[in-house]
């Protein structure tokens, strides 16, 4: 899958990891989707997620606070704020505390709340996506704010591909559980 570069790509491409994601889960079995990660994934690689994450619940939260990411770096700076995309104290080299963070704050959320969540917050990246022009999504420097990356690419990480990461793990789960 090549990175999308239009308004249109972006589009497509997150709708159809979404639904690419949806078609695995609906594949597994309530006892896969409800099931602790088996032990064999903690060592798949050398990434932190493959630590954290222990179920699919964990998983779906993770996309579901990435999107929140996302939203409120718009809205916010669509109304002059100027905030980062990624809050304080936490950059680039410190999120994976960050995403411990969320996993701590779900961790009594349940597996049907999560996915309503997700289905709701992708809704809600397509919809913010929507108001956007293929220029600011794509043209360097439309936004201050966005810094040197384009306001598509930060939508692309969080939605496209974040769901093939998903996807990719939620594979090896399928694969770890026979």
């Amino acid at each position: 899958m090549s990175r999308a570069t239009t308004k249109t790509d972006l589009i497509i491409a997150a709708n159809g990891q979404f639904d690419k994601l949806w078609t695995l889960i609906d594949s597994m079995s309530d006892e896969q989707q409800n099931a602790t990660f088996c032990n064999e994934m903690t060592s798949t690689g050398k990434e932190a997620h493959w630590k954290r994450d222990k179920n699919m619940r964990d998983v779906v939260v993770h996309l579901y606070e990435w999107h929140q990411l996302l939203l409120n770096w718009i809205n916010a700076n669509r109304k002059g704020e100027n905030k980062p995309f990624l809050p304080e104290p936490f950059n680039w080299k410190t999120y994976p505390e960050m995403n411990v963070q969320f996993w701590n704050k779900h961790q009594q959320t349940s597996l049907i709340d999560a996915i309503k969540m997700l289905n709701g917050s992708h809704k809600d990246v397509i919809a913010i996506i929507e108001t956007f022009s293929n220029d600011e999504l794509f043209a360097k420097k439309a936004f201050t704010w966005t810094g040197t990356s384009t306001l598509g690419a930060y939508c692309v990480s969080t939605t496209s591909s974040h769901y093939d990461w998903a996807i990719k793990k939620l594979k090896m789960h399928i694969k770890t559980s026979k």
